[in-house]
């Protein structure tokens, strides 16, 4: 260990003079974002060391156990065979918005006990190493939306955590720490009495009673304490809750669904608006565009329509990446796209009609449902046409749906704000406020596919030469071994929603500059369609190795807020205030399935029925038939094809399926990007 002031290094392993003070943003030298990768060292014995020591000339002590890495150009210490007591993290890999990532180990002298330390990264510290505060220390300040947000992210962490064996983890109420709407841990703790009776870590001691086997009692008594701190107008129905906790019969899924309500009623209390903007280009290199996205500049047109009040319309936004060679990537992603929208028109007909909420898991089995209709649509197309391996065309896909069902309060009818988040392939989804950027979604590539089977470690498996190649993508291959992955998260901040494909997302593009477009978009000082514009030409710029599409949404929940009409062009290097007289306009831009342009002030209209936007089809009826026509054709085929599955699916949506609990198999041979072609 050392105690000499450290230098950062530069990653640009070219660079000509790489070191750099620990207070510099870019390297000096060649101007490159400098890395800081602030890690938590796991065992107890890392509080012994004092901050301001350099561990293996490498880690610089920030704070008791959160290090800071000054050399992130190299890779971390790993062991030849990964330990079993690492696991869970690896199988916990899809979790990340909530579970920490092994990073690797440093090395510590031979007669020190231990002699390494696991480091973690992706942990609960802000951009300057300071911990995140705990979810006691934010509970009472926090709103009563996000009191019940935060119990409903533990309880869908509790199942997946229980089979991996560190569900103590969730009852620890210093391992959990908050950031604004989500909910983070420290470290995973096993669930193995033994272990922790022999640890010297402090405040450990509320384990010990515990066996091994948990039970949802002992996840009530956790929260006893916070339940008398909860804002009122939830504290009585969290009593309720807690008797549920303490039943000796307590059912998972019945304290899950009493949650869910009380979480949707509380959040369909705020307004809800939203600002819709999207574009695709083609890039500085490429000759075709492989990309689609909906919306587009297209389906917004530069002007303002009628305003009407009507949070109960849905909001719909898509970004598709074609791989598949020409005339294969380019009408793949067009006809997810299209197919999707169809499917969802006919869906949500039917879930207007049903005075039921859906649960979030009959959501997820049921938009899983519609992506494989599209994924056996294009799988035919790709027989009819004899393609073969890597001829076959397909396309990723990240689709963000705003499902407004429709709960009546005191203060009339409300959004229940509910946002489901389905992808498959590498094209993302990113959720940014002026204080943070978190991304949603995680790549189907080999990396992560390798992490999530326990084989490698993320640092270890980027180093493969297949690292990015997807190992899942829609339209290659039956749809019965298709794995969409589909999230729902709660709208209860101000923020941006960002679906983009690989040409922006590439090489921590969006990392790197979201702080730049953030706030601006927020305040109303810039539109969202120059934000859009100034993103694709930031991925030009910065990437250029591909085709770009962007689909940015502004989400408000806030009941004062700002939203920009005046549509005008985004400059080319960098962002700048619009004219402030388009942030006095108070009506937001709302996007809907038909790409019909509306605006809604009012946070509680009078009541209606659910999705009432239905209402407004008959003024889109010929484009509508003309799609119907086609989806007429394309289940026909299917249909015709394969009656089986025709047949399976449509029952799903009488009696959906349990989701799947057994980790998805991915195939032997992963599918390389356009760019690997």
């Amino acid at each position: 260990m050392s105690g000499s002031q450290p230098l950062i290094h530069c990653l640009n392993r070219a660079c000509s003079n790489p070191l750099n003070s620990l207070d510099s943003k870019l390297c000096e030298a060649c101007q490159t974002p400098l890395e800081y990768r602030y890690l938590w060292a796991e065992h107890p014995f890392a509080s012994q060391i004092p901050p301001g020591e350099l561990v293996q000339e490498r880690y610089q002590v920030i704070s008791p156990r959160i290090w800071l890495d000054t050399r992130p150009d190299l890779m971390p210490h790993i062991t030849e065979l990964l330990p079993e007591g690492i696991m869970p993290y690896l199988h916990l890999y899809p979790q990340r918005l909530h579970i920490p990532e092994v990073y690797g180990y440093a090395v510590l002298s031979e007669d020190s006990t231990p002699p390494n330390i696991l480091l973690l990264e992706n942990v609960p510290v802000d951009a300057t190493g300071k911990l995140m505060p705990s979810i006691v220390e934010a509970w009472e300040q926090a709103s009563a939306v996000r009191q019940l947000y935060w119990l409903w992210q533990i309880l869908e962490l509790w199942k997946p955590l229980a089979e991996e064996g560190v569900v103590s983890s969730l009852l620890l109420a210093e391992n959990l720490r908050v950031e604004g709407w989500r909910v983070r841990l420290l470290q995973l703790y096993p669930d193995v009495v033994e272990l922790v009776e022999n640890s010297i870590e402090p405040g450990l001691e509320q384990l010990r009673e515990f066996t091994g086997t948990h039970s949802l009692q002992q996840l009530g008594n956790s929260w006893a304490s916070w339940f008398g701190e909860a804002q009122s107008q939830v504290s009585g129905q969290l009593q309720e809750l807690y008797q549920q906790l303490l039943a000796e019969d307590g059912d998972y899924s019945a304290l899950a669904r009493s949650l869910n309500q009380l979480l949707l009623e509380q959040a369909a209390l705020n307004p809800l608006r939203w600002q819709v903007g999207g574009a695709t280009d083609s890039g500085p290199r490429q000759e075709r565009n492989e990309d689609y996205c909906f919306p587009t500049a297209d389906e917004l047109p530069d002007v303002e329509l009628e305003k009407q009040s009507n949070p109960s319309r849905p909001q719909l936004m898509i970004v598709c990446d074609g791989i598949g060679g020409h005339e294969g990537g380019e009408v793949a992603s067009q006809l997810a796209v299209q197919t999707l929208k169809l499917q969802l028109q006919a869906r949500l007909t039917e879930v207007a009609e049903d005075a039921e909420i859906l649960t979030p898991d009959v959501v997820a089995e049921q938009l899983a449902a519609i992506i494989r209709v599209a994924n056996n649509l294009i799988t035919t197309r790709n027989d009819e046409q004899n393609r073969e391996a890597r001829q076959r065309m397909g396309t990723t896909l990240v689709m963000a749906l705003q499902l407004p069902q429709q709960l009546i309060g005191t203060n009339g009818i409300g959004n229940s704000h509910e946002l489901y988040i389905a992808h498959i392939g590498d094209s993302r989804a990113y959720w940014i406020t002026p204080q943070y950027c978190q991304q949603l979604t995680v790549d189907d590539v080999v990396a992560t596919r390798e992490v999530r089977m326990g084989r490698s470690l993320y640092r270890q498996a980027l180093q493969r030469q297949d690292a990015g190649s997807l190992t899942q993508a829609i339209g290659t291959r039956d749809a019965l071994q298709l794995r969409p992955t589909v999230q729902r998260f709660i709208l209860e901040e101000d923020g941006l929603l960002l679906l983009c494909s690989d040409g922006l997302s590439d090489r921590n593009l969006v990392e790197q500059s979201w702080a730049d477009y953030a706030e601006p978009i927020l305040k109303g000082e810039i539109s969202l369609k120059s934000a859009v514009e100034y993103l694709i030409h930031l991925a030009n710029q910065k990437n250029g190795h591909d085709n770009t599409s962007v689909v940015l949404g502004c989400c408000r929940v806030a009941p004062e807020y700002q939203m920009v009409h005046q549509l005008s062009e985004m400059p080319t290097t960098s962002i700048t205030p619009q004219d402030s007289q388009s942030s006095e306009q108070t009506s937001a831009l709302h996007v809907v399935l038909d790409a019909e342009l509306v605006s809604m002030e009012t946070p509680h209209p009078a009541p209606r029925s659910k999705f009432s936007w239905l209402a407004g089809l008959t003024t889109v009826m010929v484009s509508f038939t003309l799609l119907l026509v086609g989806g007429a054709f394309g289940l026909t085929a299917w249909w015709r094809l394969n009656p089986d599955s025709f047949h399976k699916f449509f029952d799903r949506f009488a009696q959906p399926e349990q989701p799947h609990d057994t980790p998805h198999q991915p195939p032997s041979s992963p599918l390389p990007r356009q760019d690997q072609l």
